[in-house]
């Protein structure tokens, strides 16, 4: 890489490191600058996985004091390891463009199930923590994390306000232990198996670390219905490029 490509992959890893802690989406920011500087589409993918899990550790130690103590973390925890380790295997196994039609779709419907979020709160109101149900949506949400991860956050945002009875802040922060979860087990199969840049690497973790820490501090002070407009604002940018790839 010049010069120039490593500050831009550094500056798009603060930028995403930020984003995901709060939204979610962060890949669709470090992706295509990693494309850009002459990664293959797979190195790109496998060196965004492993780079930004520093961010998403930082962001979940940013978020600590909302965390829930109970053993749910725990329950659902392990469901993410389980998704993240069978999607970075699905990542080597299957064609490149499997999950293109699929992937819109979720994330359209988590878009839907989020600016409702409401409204199915009160629909569902009979079924919240329903932890069967919360565990499987969630682990199935880290299949597609562990595969590409754009807009995952958004996903299990969606999920957990309709499942789980808990405020917007600290399901945010049940977001981001998740998503480290899944980016530590995806990057774990994806070291073993797949060509790694390893400048690109080291450079989206420095980013992202930074920028988990202040997008920690900025979220934590965003109210729920702020929260809300911003996950629908970041995923409707995040659906938009996702059907132009």
């Amino acid at each position: 890489m010049s010069t120039g490509e490593m500050l831009a992959v550094l500056v798009a890893g603060l930028a995403a490191g930020a984003i995901n802690t709060v939204v979610g989406s962060g890949t669709l920011v470090t992706f295509p600058v990693l494309l850009a500087t002459g990664l293959a589409p797979l190195t790109a993918t496998v060196s965004n996985a492993i780079g930004m899990t520093p961010g998403s550790v930082s962001g979940a130690i940013g978020y600590r004091k909302e965390l829930p103590r109970s053993r749910m973390l725990v329950y659902l925890g392990a469901g993410a390891a389980l998704g993240g380790l069978t999607g970075a295997t699905l990542l080597l196994v299957l064609p490149a463009r499997a999950f293109d039609v699929i992937v819109p779709v979720l994330v359209a419907l988590a878009l839907v199930l989020v600016a409702l979020q409401p409204l199915v709160a009160r629909w569902t109101s009979h079924r919240r923590d329903n932890r069967k149900a919360l565990f499987a949506g969630l682990t199935l949400a880290s299949v597609y994390g562990g595969y590409f991860a754009a807009a995952q956050g958004i996903l299990y945002m969606a999920l957990m306000g309709a499942l789980l009875d808990e405020p917007a802040q600290r399901r945010n922060a049940v977001k981001n232990v998740l998503v480290a979860v899944v980016n530590t087990a995806a990057s774990a199969v994806l070291l073993l198996h797949a060509h790694v840049d390893w400048t690109a690497v080291a450079l989206l973790a420095a980013g992202s670390a930074t920028g988990g820490q202040l997008g920690a501090r900025l979220g934590r002070r965003l109210s729920p219905a702020v929260l809300r407009v911003l996950i629908l604002a970041v995923g409707t940018v995040a659906l938009i490029q996702l059907l132009r790839r």
